[in-house]
């Protein structure tokens, strides 16, 4: 909880300093206005995670990270941009875990093949770790927070040796697509063992593609400066992603498929209040491993008391369910959110009440291949409900979670999640 705290606590203070810088007030109107311009490119730069050295970004997710397996992580990293060429990038990272004692890096880089559809080929080589179970959509736009709440105690993670070809393409204003070919060596850092046909394997080679697509069909988009901007979020959103596993493809041990699906709507009221319902599916099939399978976003600690469990609430994660507890080969999550209008209390104390409901429900048919790791399945609808009170000091909050339904735990404190909240926005 030390260390929980401690990061939280340098996050806290490094945002609060960036947020906090002033403009000076004694400029003519001229600098004030071309300073406000700079300093709008500037907080959007931060607000997407780069700080930009010359013909540089520097991506701040490698900086400085916390979780149970690596310990504190720490490296550079970054990309090129368009001072250097609007025509190719190249980008990177390398990090080292105190706790495993190991070194991880990515090298890569993209060259464009048509600036009006912004198609793009890109190239990577990744030598790093994954959560295991976790599931990402290639279309998603890069997601940056200055603090990753789950991060901090996930302990099951695989190695992979990765390397990619992608196609990057914007078949309309409305429709993103991706498609990625890969290749992945993958060793669990735990102690597991995939049985198929009479084998067992504690380690395997994975060739897959990928397509996803990103539909938002109700944005609306101007042209200015010969650029498609987006002037409206619109809503609902909707992705899909296929995946395909080959077998005996560049030594693949794996036949297996996956669809991802996720939409998102968002209800604007008139009072400034917000209702956001995210609903989440996914089911794979075939010779499917574990590393390659479904968890449902889950964010406790497994540990005796309330007060051992206490660090910090996700963004979109089951704050009740306990790491490791459930694994699924198909699954579902709805989440229901409702922001109220923030208690404007002052102009720089204004915190914010949001009421949370989730529920998830999964199923896996071949258990018993998966051996060495012990986890129960989703049949049932897991059920947790409860609130947040956000941005209370510094950008931190507070927020409780309450267990019930089909896995209400006997003890009753166990199905009880007291957390930190952290939330800025520049």
């Amino acid at each position: 909880m030390l260390k929980h705290l401690f990061v939280v606590f340098l996050i806290g203070l490094a945002t609060n300093s960036i947020a906090q810088n002033p403009i000076s007030q004694e400029r003519d109107s001229s600098l004030i206005a071309r300073d406000s311009i700079k300093k709008a490119e500037f907080l959007k730069k931060i607000g997407n995670g780069y700080i930009s050295i010359g013909f540089f970004d520097l991506d701040l997710r490698y900086l400085i990270k916390f979780n149970q397996f690596e310990g504190f992580r720490t490296g550079l990293g970054g990309v090129t941009n368009k001072r250097l060429s609007e025509h190719f990038r190249i980008n990177g990272y390398t990090v080292y875990g105190f706790k495993d004692k190991r070194y991880k890096y990515s090298v890569g880089g993209g060259f464009r093949i048509n600036e009006k559809s912004n198609t793009w080929v890109n190239l990577a080589y990744t030598d790093d770790l994954q959560e295991t179970g976790s599931s990402t959509f290639l279309t998603d736009k890069r997601f940056f927070t200055f603090f990753e709440p789950r991060l901090l105690n996930i302990d099951l993670f695989h190695r992979h040796i990765t390397k990619s070809v992608g196609l990057q393409h914007k078949i309309s204003n409305h429709l993103l697509s991706e498609t990625q070919l890969a290749t992945s060596k993958i060793n669990p850092t735990y102690n597991y063992r995939f049985n198929l046909d009479d084998r067992s394997y504690n380690t395997f080679d994975i060739s897959s593609a990928i397509i996803s697509l990103q539909w938002s069909p109700f944005s609306q988009f101007e042209l200015v400066k010969n650029k498609v901007l987006e002037i409206k979020n619109g809503y609902p959103k909707f992705t899909l992603q296929v995946t395909q596993g080959f077998k005996s493809v560049f030594g693949s041990d794996f036949n297996f498929s996956k669809l991802d699906f996720r939409t998102v709507q968002q209800f604007n009221h008139k009072n400034n209040a917000i209702s956001k319902i995210t609903l989440v599916a996914g089911i794979a099939g075939g010779e499917t491993p574990l590393t390659h399978l479904y968890h449902a976003y889950p964010n406790n600690i497994t540990k005796e008391t309330i007060l051992q469990r206490f660090s910090v609430a996700g963004l979109n994660s089951f704050e009740t369910m306990y790491f490791n507890e459930f694994f699924s080969d198909n699954f579902s999550t709805l989440q229901l959110k409702h922001y109220f209008k923030p208690f404007k209390i002052s102009d720089r104390f204004q915190p914010q009440l949001v009421l949370i409901s989730r529920y998830a429900v999964g199923d896996m048919k071949s258990i018993d291949r998966h051996q060495g790791i012990n986890f129960n399945t989703l049949e049932h609808v897991y059920s947790e409900s409860g609130f947040e009170i956000n941005k209370l000091l510094f950008g931190f909050g507070l927020s409780f979670a309450y267990r019930y339904g089909g896995y209400h735990l006997p003890n009753f404190e166990d199905n009880i999640a007291f957390k930190f909240t952290f939330n800025i926005s520049l």
